[in-house]
Order: C-alpha cells, then structure tokens, then sequence
C-alpha cells in the first residue's frame, strides 16, 4: 500500500505514464517524465495524462514506482531514459537525482514501494 503524504496537481507537458518519475516542464506548473539520472526529479505520476492534462505528482510520502532494472531494498532510486526506478549508481565525478529509498526489491517491470526522499548522490 502506498502511503500518500502530499500529492500536487500539474499539467502535463507531455504525454506520461502512471508511476514514473517525473521532472518540472518548461512551463509554469507543468510536469515532463524524467529522462535521466541527472534530471532534477519532483516526484512520482500517481496517474496517466496527455498533454495539456490535468495530472496528480506524488512529492511526499511512500509512493509505487515501475521498475525499469534491478533495484534492490535500501537502494537509492533514480530515473532511468522512460522516467523508471532504477539503482542510482554514478559514476566517478557524476552526480545523480534521487527521487528516494527503495523499501521493496525489483526487477524490470515491477511496481516496488518508493520512500521519497530527494537528494543528490555523488560518484
């Protein structure tokens, strides 16, 4: 069960699927799917929208993302190219995005429970 703390309303810049990362668009109050480790993560998509609509971003509390690799619990989990969780895991001199801690082990395609805690990790 997800443990929804503060959920926030944002316009969809693009088309975005439920459960992925997501980064702020270019506009004013608009979300974009994240695209990478280095993006500047806010929070989860807890639904799906097109662009121009209306879409609820998880920023707090303990939200379920879509796996794109192997995570495991206790991982610090970044974006992957498609906005999916993956193990942050840079490289020397790289910094990644956090969106949070893993509390569930993952492989690709699995939905695994997420306590969001953005921070930054250096390589």
């Amino acid at each position: 069960m997800a443990n929804d703390i503060l959920t926030k309303a944002f316009k969809a810049g693009g088309t975005i699927t439920a459960k992925r990362i997501v980064k702020p668009g270019a506009a004013d109050d608009t979300v974009v799917a994240a695209a990478a480790a280095t993006d500047f993560l806010l929070g989860v998509a807890q639904d799906s929208a097109v662009s121009g609509g209306r879409l609820d971003v998880q920023v707090m509390g303990v939200a379920f993302i879509k796996a794109g690799g192997t995570v495991t619990r206790g991982n610090e989990v970044t974006s992957d190219a498609s906005g999916q969780g993956v193990a942050a895991a840079p490289g020397a001199g790289v910094n990644n995005r956090v969106i949070g801690i893993a509390l569930d082990s993952a492989v690709s395609g699995d939905e695994f429970k997420v306590l969001i805690v953005q921070s930054v990790k250096q390589g």
